[in-house]
């Protein structure tokens, strides 16, 4: 346990900054699976618009410090080869 009040103000802090996070991170990977489903599935149009309401969230994760920046990148990078996969997939039936 905290003795300062210092110490005591920033375990508040901390605790609220990492229900934020989760918070956060939680939504992330709900957007992520939305994408991958969709892509999956073959519906392409959903699968796009989806993509673009992930890689909005990315940015502003990582702007917001919540997860790195190369991360985010890495995820928008990974999530698009995906998803140019299941399009030519789709176009291939």
């Amino acid at each position: 346990m905290p003795h300062t009040s210092s110490a005591k103000k920033r375990q508040r802090q901390n605790l609220k900054r990492r229900a934020s996070n989760r918070a956060t991170k939680s939504l992330l990977k709900t957007q992520v699976r939305k994408v991958t489903t969709a892509a999956t599935s073959g519906d392409m149009t959903a699968a796009a618009s989806e993509f673009k309401v992930a890689v909005q969230k990315l940015d502003r994760a990582a702007v917001k410090g919540v997860i790195h920046k190369n991360a985010a990148s890495r995820k928008k990078s990974r999530l698009s080869a995906a998803l140019k996969k299941a399009k030519a997939a789709a176009a291939a039936k």
